[in-house]
């Protein structure tokens, strides 16, 4: 999903700095982008995140692509077949115990209905977070991404994010980063684009110098 022309320039008026930020890196881009992401489902994504967390691009790579090995087909193993799948082959493919565990429990609660992936772009951002947060594996970080990256959601603000906070101290001057509170309440000018606002600060950190 993208903003309106309309809804950046009253972004851009609300906080003139973060509108020199918007003008100097690149434009928002919505979201989900890419043949890849949009073909992905959504427990592929969950699955994925789990996979990925705490390692390097290439390493999480191989071990993504084993685990897509273990079953028939290009894809990602289904729920069901993660669940059928021994704790061997899995463990083989080079997930932790932890991973394993938290892989397990996404499928398990897919399998249920507990957590119900057909239907959850049809909630309110608040009520995905609390759904998927009940995943083991899964905190309020990795839930608030899934918003902004596969749900396309326009208004996530992922205080806790070391980018997003070291984007504000610079394009605010301050000394230290800020803490999730502090971020809150700085964003709330930024609504009801604060993905938008995330991204500029993303790219900011990236930037290596302030836009004049």
């Amino acid at each position: 999903m993208r903003p309106t022309p309309a809804q950046l320039r009253a972004l851009a008026r609300r906080d003139p700095a973060l509108g020199r930020v918007l003008r100097s890196v690149p434009a928002f881009p919505g979201f989900p982008e890419g043949a890849q992401s949009v073909q992905r489902s959504h427990f592929h994504a969950l699955a994925r995140a789990i996979v990925y967390q705490q390692l390097a691009g290439a390493a999480a790579r191989t071990i993504h692509d084993r685990v897509v090995a273990l079953t028939p087909g290009r894809g990602f193993p289904r729920p069901d077949e993660v669940l059928a799948l021994p704790d061997e082959a899995l463990r083989g493919a080079g997930l932790s115990r932890a991973k394993l565990a938290a892989l397990r429990d996404l499928a398990g609660k897919v399998e249920s209905g507990e957590l119900r992936l057909r239907s959850i772009g049809r909630r309110s951002d608040e009520e995905v977070v609390a759904q998927l947060t009940t995943v083991r594996g899964i905190g309020e970080w990795s839930a608030q991404m899934f918003l902004l990256f596969r749900l396309g959601r326009l208004d996530v603000m992922p205080s806790g994010d070391l980018g997003v906070q070291e984007g504000l101290r610079r394009l605010d001057g301050l000394t230290e980063r800020p803490t999730p509170k502090q971020v809150l309440e700085r964003s709330e000018p930024w609504r009801p684009l604060r993905s938008v606002a995330s991204w500029a600060l993303w790219r900011l950190v990236d930037l290596d110098e302030l836009p004049g």
